[in-house]
């Protein structure tokens, strides 16, 4: 799917798909790409391979990307996760997948240049994004020089802070350095009421979002005094992407 054309100006939309289900809203909706990704409370972990295979069987317009991660936490990755996260991509490269969204960090906080360049090596033909891990380093500016030389495509990044509208400074200084070496997708909390505040304060023309709404449980009977999980979990209903949301942010741009 080409980029949107919006009040003279070309915009990549990408939808953070926590299920088959959201990536297919995001694709009526006109999305370019998803992120496919699991246990979104934890910042997103690798999908099982059944939702991998069916999400590349259902999506035909819009480009099929997939987290790799081994589990929630920093992103110090030991040599047998490393080696799990290698499976995987290969997994993803045979299934079709577009896309691969990855990111290593030393104990230092920097770029972890020796297992990205690994994993890059495994990534052959597909494009890289480099996730908000970036938003855990210690040197942004450098971070996206080491990035590029890596030969990744881009960068998912908040500005280093819980939101992409509170980050929108050093957003703007990546976007302004990353001319012509990588891409800069601003994403965490963008939505419709946002996107285009986002836009004004740092010209970025990739944007990711999970367009996510309460769906109600379908089930006539719940023992609700049985939990499956945290407390704090509502498990009445479902949070899913739906077409209206993905809409509805694509069309605060046109504001």
């Amino acid at each position: 799917m080409d980029s949107i054309f919006l009040n003279d100006e070309t915009f990549t939309f990408e939808v953070c798909a926590n299920s088959v289900e959201s990536c297919i809203a995001a694709q009526q909706a006109g999305a370019h790409r998803v992120e496919l990704c699991a246990s979104i409370p934890e910042g997103g972990t690798t999908p099982s391979f059944g939702e991998i295979s069916i999400a590349r069987q259902q999506l035909h317009d819009t480009r099929l990307h997939v987290i790799i991660r081994p589990r929630g936490g920093d992103f110090l990755y030991s040599d047998i996760e490393l080696e799990r996260m290698i499976v995987d991509i290969e997994t993803c490269r045979k299934e079709g997948v577009d896309g691969g969204v990855f990111g290593c960090l030393t104990a230092e906080g920097e770029i972890d240049l020796e297992k990205n360049k690994m994993l890059m090596s495994y990534a052959r033909g597909m494009s890289v994004t480099f996730h908000r891990a970036f938003d855990r380093c210690q040197f942004p500016l450098k971070a996206l020089e080491q990035l590029a030389s890596l030969g990744i495509d881009r960068i998912l990044t908040s500005g280093q802070q819980p939101t992409a509208i509170q980050g929108v400074a050093l957003l703007s200084q990546l976007h302004q350095a990353a001319q012509g070496k990588i891409h800069i997708m601003a994403g965490c909390g963008v939505n419709e009421h946002n996107i285009r505040n986002i836009y004004e304060a740092t010209g970025i023309h990739e944007y990711h979002f999970s367009a996510r709404e309460q769906i109600a449980s379908r089930m006539r009977f719940q023992n609700i005094d049985v939990r499956m999980g945290n407390a704090d979990v509502d498990e009445t209903t479902i949070l899913q992407t739906t077409p209206t949301k993905v809409r509805q942010v694509i069309a605060a741009l046109h504001q």
